[in-house]
């Protein structure tokens, strides 16, 4: 089938993309570059520069006429909608409208909607938690997401439009670039190859860190193929059920880097520390039974296992 992927040049997009390839789809890259690298476009997608809220984005898909639109395009920032409320609002909301209605007028069967299970449930009183929960969106970035699937709801009701939603927790591995809370194992990989000291942000309660579900990437590739044929008009979380603190996550890279062979001088053992920022969580961990059980998926990477594999790719990529 045709699938077309925005942002597709970016970290987790440019993955489903090759994913998606290699089971024999063809594939058209919708991305503005404002995040991705042209370095990740797969050279069989047909790549398109251009911001999915303009109409030559829209046009594209009218053109094209893809059976799948795949949905990873987005303004992903907890801290920068929190500055930036308005620009996060205007790529999530306005820009997947824009996608939507040239969805529903080209004939495109299904949108899979990527959206964060690391955010939109806020501090979820059930943990880990799951799809049941109803979300408590509290930063920006989360609300832009959960508006997002009610519109799904809504295109389906109104047009047919059959969807998947995959609310991701935190994911990393090959091509993640130090941006945004969801890059913090890119960014601890590159302070501890350039000899830099990273920074632990916590509450006050607990100077270990904040509480995430660390998900590898390839795992993620398996769940977007999954949803291809399964899951409709529904949402999937996607991340391992199991958390980890900073500080954890933290030693076990630290660890990783030391294992090669590369000198870290020890001082870069310990991080310094700040009080979290605005929008943060203290926790946010998933449970992935109902992705089991309908998609059938489950994750297969460890996180030990995902950091070894992320850190043979950054090697060799200053």
């Amino acid at each position: 089938m045709k699938i077309l992927v925005t942002g597709g040049a970016g970290f987790i997009g440019s993955n489903v993309v090759d994913g998606y390839i290699g089971a024999g789809h063809e594939v058209v890259i919708l991305d503005n570059l404002y995040t991705g690298k042209r370095v990740n476009v797969n050279p069989e997608a047909r790549f398109y520069e251009l911001d999915i809220r303009s109409p030559e984005a829209a046009a594209v898909i009218s053109r094209e006429k893809p059976d799948i639109l795949n949905h990873h395009a987005a303004q992903m920032s907890v801290p920068a909608s929190v500055t930036d409320p308005g620009f996060d609002a205007d790529v999530n909301i306005r820009g997947f409208l824009n996608l939507l209605e040239a969805a529903v007028k080209s004939g495109v069967r299904k949108i899979i909607f990527i959206s964060s299970g690391g955010a939109v449930y806020g501090e979820a009183e059930e943990y880990p938690t799951s799809e049941s929960y109803t979300p408590k969106p509290l930063s920006p970035y989360a609300i832009t997401k959960f508006c997002s699937e009610h519109y799904l709801t809504y295109y389906r009701h109104q047009y047919g439009l059959d969807y998947t939603t995959l609310r991701y927790a935190n994911v990393y591995g090959p091509r993640q670039i130090p941006h945004g809370e969801a890059g913090v194992v890119a960014i601890f990989m590159n302070n501890l190859i350039n000899g830099t000291q990273s920074m632990l942000n916590h509450f006050p309660e607990d100077d270990r860190g904040m509480v995430r579900d660390y998900c590898f990437v390839g795992d993620v590739v398996s769940a977007n193929i999954a949803a291809l044929t399964r899951g409709s008009d529904d949402f999937f979380n996607i991340g391992t059920g199991q958390g980890t603190k900073t500080g954890d996550l933290y030693e076990k890279i630290f660890a990783a880097v030391r294992a090669t062979g590369r000198s870290v001088p020890e001082e870069l053992a310990q991080m310094k520390t700040q009080l979290a920022r605005a929008g943060d969580l203290k926790r946010s961990c998933l449970t992935i039974d109902k992705a089991s059980n309908i998609l059938g998926w489950k994750p297969k990477v460890q996180l030990s296992e995902g950091i070894r594999q992320t850190l043979k790719w950054r090697l060799p990529h200053p």
